[in-house]
């Protein structure tokens, strides 16, 4: 069973959800939805005493719900209640408000989204084009960064066929990846960069997104070619492949006198700064 966590907007506010891949089903955090529709103050309090009352009730939906870990305000991964689009169509029944109707249809087409990218990953791609633009990330960076999706699932589709678990098998292998070209692990390199729950990748340049794609790229290539069974041979493997990212990065260093690994993220604006392409365009014309 594999879950993953997104966040969604209705109207600009954000809802988590998690999405099951064995079930085939959205989950999202019914304290969420009941900040959208009530724009309560306090969310959970508002869901603490209706899921009381819905009990007293004999209510079913609110007995069927179960709780998984999402991220909360902290960083940190809580459980939370969390309700399918099934049962928080029941349980919107409850909350009197103007919203309730739009954000059913909504939760529609979240639901029907997903169901279409899943026949069509191309569709997959040009959400996430659409949410990285909504961000305001350059469109030079977005071409890396998609690029960069697609040969990290390479990989990881590699190590499935060869029988690793996903977790801390493929957690271990991403580790001397990073570590072998860029010095660090993915802990260490998040700290680098100033982060703590984000999305290491998405606060990359893009020379350190190329210098990554290289990495796994080599290794999912020496993979193909070397058959590792072992877990050992596949650390070697991996060791292989940033290896040959690190010389690149070295190289490259030598020739511009710069560092390929940076501090910058997302919020310090270097990935959002659209002045690069705008310069570029400038040249060009």
């Amino acid at each position: 069973m594999t879950k993953y966590n997104q966040i969604k907007l209705f109207e600009e506010k954000k809802v988590r959800a998690i999405y099951d891949d064995v079930e085939e089903k959205w989950y999202f955090s019914i304290v969420d939805v009941c900040g959208v529709l009530t724009e309560s103050k306090d969310a959970t309090a508002y869901w603490r005493k209706l899921k009381q009352r819905l009990k007293e009730e004999g209510n079913e939906t609110v007995t069927n719900c179960h709780a998984l870990k999402l991220q909360a305000a902290d960083g940190k991964m809580r459980k939370t209640d969390v309700a399918d689009t099934e049962q928080l169509f029941r349980l919107i029944q409850s909350i009197p408000s103007p919203k309730a109707e739009p954000f059913k249809q909504w939760m529609a087409q979240v639901a029907a989204q997903r169901l279409d990218q899943m026949q069509d990953p191309e569709l997959g791609i040009q959400q996430a084009l659409a949410d990285y633009k909504r961000l305001g990330y350059s469109d030079n960076w977005i071409n890396q960064r998609l690029k960069s999706i697609e040969i990290r699932k390479d990989l990881t589709d590699e190590w499935k066929r060869r029988g690793l678990e996903e977790g801390v098998q493929f957690a271990t292998l991403t580790d001397i990846i990073y570590h072998t070209w860029a010095g660090m692990t993915a802990r260490e390199y998040k700290k680098f960069k100033g982060l703590k729950k984000e999305n290491l990748r998405d606060n990359m340049t893009n020379r350190e997104l190329v210098m990554n794609m290289l990495a796994e790229l080599s290794t999912k290539e020496i993979s193909e070619s070397q058959n590792p069974e072992l877990f050992g041979d596949h650390i070697d493997v991996a060791r292989q492949g940033g290896e040959i990212a690190r010389n690149a990065r070295m190289e490259l260093e030598a020739k511009t006198g710069k560092p390929v690994v940076s501090p910058m993220n997302a919020k310090d604006g270097l990935l959002l700064n659209q002045k690069m392409d705008n310069n570029k365009e400038g040249k060009s014309e």
